[in-house]
């Protein structure tokens, strides 16, 4: 299809609208970013009272920080007890913010004296321990580590918060932890590498076991009418392709980009970046059927998922919006774009997707137990073919049984603008995506 230059322009000021255009703005605190709120209909995070974050904080409670010490006082000045500060504030973050601030060690500042991963290696070996999950006195100082961790690298907020990111505002090496923090706003924000010094050996996750880590790069739990926007997430310096092999398994260091789970709902992400990083983004983390019924509900527009593996996103029980967004999907350990999980509804919308050598239109949905997804207006690009119009549903169910439905059983009525032609994504988010560096 070729475009004319109007057709651009007219799709970029479409996918633009207030939230696009903010970024140019650099005064946050006062009059800028972060003043601003959810645009009215703009996805899930619009539903109920909307989402206006810190936007009524008084001026005493507008904060520039640069260091982890003074974002943990912004939020309420003690990181144990931050998450019930419901005080509306806004939080400006300038330059580089670093989740081991203060320990020149950092995972050996955190391990717990009876913990090595020398010595995990040596107890834990498959060849020596069996296939059972790791227990005893050395598991119990690992789980101490994680505790140690997590105490000081999760950095926890609480409800009617804005955090924004002046050009090149970066959190590295931490978790920015949305728990019970209904009524948030992030935006601008480079999100680096929240590594688990301590990841844990599960000998039964899959065939040959795996190894599992703690820690997001940005979590969102109990928590309602949240908006995450133009931020971006990656692993920096510190790849998975670069870590080693232990058992035989991909020594995992990293978790998700951006989980929502544990009730949360009400949420949308949009105008992010997702680079070269294994598991994305996780909606629902169990199973089980109970509280995250009715819950979970997420829009994801306009965000461009770059070199990504899975989860993008994994859904389970929520009704979950996918519309205008960028797949650019290549390497071997490409798993799956779009997770049908147990009693999902996902309805994926002029969605367009370039697939790298060996990934093929039906590898982009992944049954995980769900039964329908209502898939329309997909375009797909493989290698150096042209861009073509695809059913990636079709796709799946000639290739999968059993087949899954093409009805989820909805129809969004929450999107802040019209949904742009499939041909026109790839122009407006790479144009528009992500924090401006």
């Amino acid at each position: 299809m070729r475009l004319t230059a109007a057709a651009v322009g007219i799709g970029l000021v479409a996918a633009l609208g207030p939230s696009g255009a903010a970024l140019a703005g650099n005064n946050h605190g006062k009059s800028g970013l972060g003043r601003q709120v959810l645009p009215a209909g703009d996805g899930w995070a619009a539903a109920g009272p909307g989402t206006t974050g810190g936007s009524a904080a008084s001026p005493a409670d507008v904060h520039t920080v640069d260091t982890r010490a003074e974002l943990i006082d912004a939020l309420g000045g003690d990181n144990a007890t931050n998450r019930t500060n419901a005080t509306p504030k806004i939080i400006v973050v300038r330059g580089t913010i670093n989740g081991f601030e203060g320990l020149p060690g950092k995972c050996a500042d955190l391990a717990d004296p009876a913990y090595s991963l020398d010595a995990y290696l040596a107890a834990y070996d498959p060849a020596v321990w069996g296939r059972v999950n790791p227990s005893g006195p050395l598991e119990e100082a690992r789980v101490r580590s994680v505790a140690n961790q997590t105490r000081y690298t999760q950095i926890n907020v609480g409800p009617n918060t804005t955090i924004v990111g002046l050009r090149g505002a970066k959190l590295e090496n931490l978790t920015l932890m949305l728990d019970s923090a209904s009524n948030s706003i992030v935006r601008n924000i480079n999100f680096v590498d929240a590594f688990d010094c301590f990841p844990a050996w599960s000998p039964n996750d899959g065939d040959a076991g795996n190894w599992n880590s703690q820690f997001d790069l940005m979590s969102v739990r109990r928590s309602e009418n949240v908006w995450v926007d133009h931020n971006t997430f990656n692993d920096g310096d510190n790849p998975d392709s670069g870590q080693p092999v232990y058992f035989g398994r991909p020594y995992q260091v990293h978790d998700g980009s951006l989980d929502i789970t544990h009730t949360a709902s009400l949420v949308t992400v949009s105008f992010n970046r997702f680079v070269s990083r294994d598991k994305v983004m996780l909606i629902g983390s169990s199973n089980t059927v109970g509280p995250d019924v009715g819950r979970l509900n997420v829009t994801l527009h306009h965000n461009v998922f770059d070199g990504t593996m899975q989860r993008l996103p994994r859904v389970r029980f929520g009704q979950v919006d996918i519309y205008n967004n960028y797949y650019r999907l290549a390497g071997d350990a490409f798993s799956y774009a779009w997770g049908v999980g147990v009693q999902s509804s996902i309805y994926a919308e002029n969605n367009f997707f370039a697939l790298g050598e060996g990934i093929a239109a039906e590898d982009v949905i992944f049954d995980w137990g769900g039964t329908a997804i209502t898939e329309k207006g997909s375009w797909v690009r493989a290698g150096s073919d042209r861009a073509r119009p695809v059913s990636l549903l079709g796709a799946y169910n000639a290739t999968h049984d059993p087949d899954l439905g093409a009805d989820s059983g909805w129809t969004p009525t929450l999107r802040h603008g019209p949904v742009l032609p499939t041909p026109l994504v790839p122009l407006a988010t790479l144009a528009l995506a992500g924090a401006r560096l």
